[in-house]
């Protein structure tokens, strides 16, 4: 009982498989970090609007204080559209994770049944290979066994031969 070609197929695919989720995964990680660098540099560009302000508030540039308040509400408003992408990027990686997971545990299945495939064979290849060795030694010693008592055969009809009441009387 070989291993098929359907099951090698079998494992081939599921390999396939399991990379194409893998790459899948790892893309919408990326897009997940890109989002989330776009959401650290919007709070930081929040954090310099703020601190325009408060160094307009100091010298009472009127022009520094606007350019402030507009990239303080500029990256509010970026980071109200950055959020639910996020949010929704954050699903799609736990969906891709778990396609992934799904995947490779398919993929061990295959490997698992082949190995337990090739196992079992390698087992009843043992035992049919014990199994003529066993036949080789009994057909031996059958055979060895039946060379002694042809042997011992004529030496005890002769014997009998010579004991039987027909040749005491001649």
């Amino acid at each position: 009982m070989t291993v098929s070609r359907a099951l090698r197929r079998l494992l081939r695919v599921r390999s396939l498989q399991e990379e194409q989720s893998r790459l899948t995964l790892e893309s919408a990680l990326g897009e997940l970090h890109r989002l989330e660098h776009a959401l650290t540099a919007t709070v930081d560009r929040e954090r310099r609007g703020r601190s325009l302000i408060q160094a307009s508030a100091q010298t009472g540039e009127l022009m520094d204080r606007l350019a402030g308040f507009e990239e303080t509400r500029s990256a509010g408003q970026h980071a109200a559209a950055l959020e639910p992408r996020i949010d929704g990027m954050g699903e799609e990686v736990a969906d891709r994770r778990e396609e992934f997971l799904l995947k490779r545990v398919e993929r061990r299945q295959a490997e698992t049944l082949i190995q337990e495939t090739e196992a079992q064979e390698s087992i009843e290849d043992g035992r049919r290979g014990q199994q003529a060795l066993d036949d080789w030694y009994s057909s031996r010693l059958y055979r060895d066994g039946n060379n002694e008592e042809t042997d011992a055969e004529p030496a005890v009809s002769t014997a009998r031969g010579l004991a039987s009441p027909t040749n005491a009387v001649s």
